[in-house]
């Protein structure tokens, strides 16, 4: 894609997304059911006009130019005062490039951070992709937000991306004083394969002398060992399709063996003794059930455990939260799970953007 045509079709999209909602509903036609669940006419009628042909599966290469142009197209506005750092960690063959968001007004020394690792199926995605959520959510959680640059698949396959991780987060607690941060005040949290990979160091480094604080888990694959029931319901015609978790999962396993490993399947891990989670699953998207399951697993072991459901949005609703008036509700009840731990806040009841679902029950979704 060029770039004339990525700001014309950017461009365009933001303004399709500031339409009244009687014009959207008119525009995305006929209301689209399955399994109980409609979707938001919004997100129906934007992937209508901008989604790839059902069963597409691109190059590698396309895949991660894609990830990187059009990752902030529905994202938040730039905020204003947000200083970046780039800086590195040792990693297992060498250094691993990582970026700190921090809002203005972030006390200098000992902050809470959250540490985000992109998503893109651990081919694609990087940096650049997630650049204005990490700083938004510096912003809005007010607190340093790290990006992690972990090497990618084909060329380094399972569990080179993992190892990476799990160093870059021995190395932000080895350097905390100098980052200015609270090592005990330190989340983990992505979407997509990036829930992945913090669901593997929250349970990795569970009994490190500075663990997790918290895991923030946007829409997460944490199960490469089977297909749960919403791989077939949702097959074709959405975002994230089943043809394309088979892709992502044959250029990162080395064989099928692998996806049975807790390294590539958290969902098969020992959650016993893991810090408190928040798992948001987006209805119309294949990796919903096994999302659904893991809080369960949490739940049942134990784990204070915020579970939502968003039945109306597909898989990248993250990245959409600055347009897309459901998936803002979403990202407002992130902020207020990540402010609750990392500063100890508590919203008063009914709140807005108040996390509330201790007993695990969906959370609906409603523009």
């Amino acid at each position: 894609m060029n770039k004339v045509s990525a700001t014309v079709q950017k461009t365009l999209g933001r303004l399709l997304t500031k339409l009244p909602n009687p014009v959207v509903t008119r525009l995305a036609g006929s209301p689209i059911v399955v399994d109980g669940q409609t979707m938001d006419p919004l997100t129906q009628f934007v992937y209508r006009l901008f989604g790839a042909a059902p069963g597409h599966l691109p190059t590698v290469e396309e895949e991660r130019e894609q990830f990187d142009v059009q990752g902030s197209w529905f994202g938040h506005n730039p905020a204003p005062g947000v200083s970046v750092e780039l800086f590195s960690i040792d990693g297992p063959v060498g250094p691993i490039p990582c970026e700190m968001h921090k809002p203005p007004g972030l006390r200098p020394a000992s902050a809470p951070a959250l540490m985000y690792f992109h998503g893109g199926g651990h081919t694609t995605g990087s940096i650049a992709s997630h650049r204005a959520l990490c700083r938004q959510l510096s912003v809005d959680v007010e607190c340093a937000v790290i990006a992690v640059d972990y090497r990618l698949a084909p060329e380094h396959t399972f569990p080179v991306g993992i190892n990476d991780t799990l160093a870059a987060y021995d190395g932000v607690i080895e350097q905390s004083e100098r980052l200015g941060l609270n090592p005990d005040k330190i989340a983990v949290g992505g979407d997509s394969a990036g829930g992945n990979i913090a669901a593997v160091v929250a349970q990795q480094r569970k009994d490190a002398t500075h663990p997790p604080c918290f895991q923030a888990l946007w829409v997460p694959w944490v199960d490469m060992s089977a297909q749960s029931r919403s791989y077939e319901l949702f097959d074709l015609g959405y975002v994230l399709e089943k043809p394309k978790m088979e892709w992502y999962t044959s250029m990162y396993l080395n064989t099928p063996e692998e996806g049975l490993d807790p390294l590539a399947s958290p969902l098969l891990g020992d959650v016993s003794g893991v810090c408190p989670a928040a798992v948001f699953v987006a209805g119309f998207d294949p990796l919903r059930d096994e999302g659904i399951a893991y809080g369960e697993k949490l739940k049942a072991a134990g784990v204070e455990v915020d579970s939502f459901v968003f039945p109306g949005l597909q898989h990248i609703f993250v990245n959409l939260a600055g347009a897309f008036p459901t998936a803002r509700s979403a990202y407002a009840d992130a902020v207020a799970a990540l402010r609750r731990i990392l500063l100890d806040t508590s919203p008063a009841p009914g709140a807005p953007g108040r996390v509330g679902q201790r007993s695990g029950k969906s959370r609906s979704d409603k523009r």
